[in-house]
């Protein structure tokens, strides 16, 4: 029943078939010309079913006079798909009672498949498709045939993955061509001129150490895509890379980086010598890279390994003529290894010309990139023209944006879309003008790089709900003493709150107080214990006079307080808080020898009553911050 549903499908290849023995061997009969390898059933069932058709087909002829019909033209398709059998790789499964050999390894093949040319034609372009069009896809299909046997030797040999295995003969399209062109080359000697495309491509392979070099790629970290890359770039040299490799571990560059050096580093990684290399990394080392800073830089900067050590030299060199020391030199270039390999001298020469019109000298230039290379990697139109637009936008002064750039040049490398804009909205909705953000800025420039969401806006909930500030002041603190937000809750600011709670002072008054002095929040509390016993039990001052002049513990105690307070008691005069600490000594002299004479003058009759402190100055002292006001503020 196979034989009989199958008829139509064998019926041609077997009169082909035997057209061809008839014409090698004319004087035999056809029963004695077909020559397969069938059992005895499966044969009497063919040659009496070709009969039975012959006389069916012409009932007037005999057997003996039947002329086999011509040879069928074959489309495109069928053309490609018989191309395609005739370089296949392995044997298809067959069932008993096959018609003709279905590989091209089979004994017989000669005898049962059928001829390309009879099929194809003398002059191949029956559908008007050319020699050249065959070739190309002879070419294709051989090129697949080769990927077949690189993936069935990672599978076999290596004991690779199916799908790894394929991922990587996916992407070894330059190698499956030298494995090509080396298989055809064998062809020349004489012991693989009558081997098969098959057999040589597996010995290039295997000559090749093709499959435990994947292996050991694989266990230095490697992914199979750069796997691939790297074996392209060799060019079938493998050995090349093997070498690379253990001169890259020499020099401690670890992990994947060995693969990103390769491929970051140029194709003529591989041609370059294992001297030309020693010298570029002995030159770093004495400029102030250290030996084991060398794997870290080359991983992140392989561009290095490309270049001459006339160009090494010259990118050193223009650095160094900036001021840098080999100290600032090497640990830029640790912080930053980009920046000696990867900017060409146009693009570095135009952004140290940007960075000089702040006002900086090419000294200050040199400190600033020692201190913050990555500014080397911000474009001057994306980055920086954008930012000095929205900085003016917001009232800084050239100055101003001089003094960021120097405090804090990351900002100079920071989005402005994503980070800086909407910090700065946020402080217009709390009601601070432009003018104070701008000099907010001036005056701290880290409140640009602390977190929106997990720093400003917790400060600001706590000022709001813990530590009493009201509604309309919360933007005057924040305007006075910017640096508050970039405190600590748990370290700094809820400590010294609970700490003016427990001394007494309710949390409105607190508010109060810290809307005065902002930075009343900043101290450090073991700071502020001192000079508090010292108030209320040497002093003896009311709670009441802290509440008012809570710029007190902004005063050294030492310095000033006790010196001040041992003046006044000598004298015996008294001042409040406020009239007593915020003025220079030369003022406070005047005004405690002002005090002295008036009592003399009321003890001696010649004044009715002792004017008060409120009546002694003429003016408010501006609270102006001095050095010595700083001193005891946790930075």
């Amino acid at each position: 029943m196979l034989l009989h549903c199958n008829i139509t499908y064998t019926s041609s290849f077997s009169l082909v078939s035997s057209s061809l023995c008839r014409q090698n061997h004319p004087d035999e009969s056809q029963d004695t010309i077909i020559r397969r390898r069938h059992n005895a059933r499966s044969l009497s069932l063919y040659i009496r079913h070709n009969r039975d058709l012959k006389l069916n087909k012409n009932p007037n002829e005999s057997p003996e006079t039947f002329v086999p019909p011509p040879q069928r033209d074959v489309d495109g398709e069928n053309r490609s798909k018989l191309l395609e059998l005739s370089l296949v790789t392995r044997r298809t499964p067959q069932f008993p009672g096959s018609i003709y050999a279905q590989s091209a390894s089979d004994t017989d093949v000669a005898s049962s498949l059928p001829s390309l040319r009879n099929f194809l034609g003398s002059d191949g372009d029956d559908d008007g498709e050319s020699e050249r069009e065959l070739i190309v896809k002879a070419l294709e299909i051989r090129r697949k045939v080769t990927k077949e046997i690189i993936k069935e030797s990672l599978v076999r040999k290596g004991r690779f993955g199916i799908t790894y295995a394929t991922n990587v003969t996916d992407r070894l399209g330059d190698f499956v061509d030298h494995v090509m062109i080396e298989a055809a080359a064998l062809k020349r000697l004489p012991e693989y001129s009558e081997s098969r495309f098959n057999l040589r491509a597996r010995t290039v392979i295997e000559d090749s150490n093709f499959v435990p070099f994947v292996r050991w790629l694989k266990h230095h970290e490697f992914s199979y895509n750069r796997i691939a890359k790297i074996i392209c770039m060799s060019k079938g040299n493998l050995d090349s890379i093997r070498v690379m490799i253990e001169w890259l571990k020499t020099i401690h560059v670890k992990g994947e980086f060995i693969a990103v050096a390769f491929l970051r580093s140029g194709d003529n990684i591989l041609q370059r010598s294992r001297e030309e290399l020693d010298e570029i990394v002995e030159y770093l080392e004495s400029n102030g890279v250290r030996k084991d800073w060398m794997g870290y830089v080359v991983g992140r900067c392989p561009e290095l390994l490309s270049f001459s050590m006339e160009e090494v030299k010259s990118r050193v060199d223009f650095f160094l003529k900036m001021g840098m020391n080999q100290n600032d030199f090497g640990t830029m270039v640790f912080d930053y290894p980009k920046i000696l390999g990867y900017f060409s001298f146009e693009e570095m020469e135009k952004k140290i010309n940007y960075l000089k019109e702040f006002g900086l000298s090419t000294e200050d230039v040199g400190r600033l990139l020692a201190f913050k290379p990555h500014l080397m990697g911000c474009s001057i139109e994306e980055k920086w023209k954008p930012l000095v637009k929205y900085f003016y936008y917001l009232g800084i002064s050239k100055e101003g944006m001089k003094r960021i750039l120097v405090v804090k040049p990351i900002l100079y490398c920071t989005d402005l879309e994503k980070t800086i804009a909407p910090k700065v909205r946020f402080l217009q909705d709390m009601g601070i003008p432009n003018e104070s953000i701008g000099n907010m800025l001036v005056k701290f420039p880290s409140l640009l790089t602390n977190s929106l969401y997990k720093k400003i806006r917790p400060v600001v909930i706590f000022l709001l709900t813990r530590a009493g500030v009201s509604q309309k002041d919360i933007g005057k603190v924040i305007a006075m003493d910017p640096a508050l937000l970039g405190c600590s809750i748990g370290t700094k600011l809820e400590p010294n709150m609970r700490y003016y709670v427990s001394l007494g002072i309710r949390v409105h008054q607190l508010g109060e107080m810290i809307a005065d002095f902002p930075m009343l929040l900043r101290y450090n509390v073991d700071n502020l214990r001192p000079k508090y016993r010292y108030l209320r039990r040497t002093m003896i001052r009311p709670l009441q006079d802290l509440i008012e002049f809570p710029r007190f513990f902004s005063y050294s105690l030492e310095r000033r307080i006790i010196p001040r307070h041992t003046v006044m008691v000598e004298n015996r005069v008294n001042f409040k808080l406020r009239f007593m600490l915020a003025c220079t000594d030369e003022e406070f002299e005047r005004r405690v020898k002002d005090k002295v004479e008036r009592r003399e003058r009321f003890e001696a009759g010649l004044e009715h009553s002792q004017p008060s402190d409120e009546n002694i100055l003429d003016k408010e002292i501006a609270f102006s911050e001095s050095p010595e006001e700083k001193e005891d503020l946790a930075e």
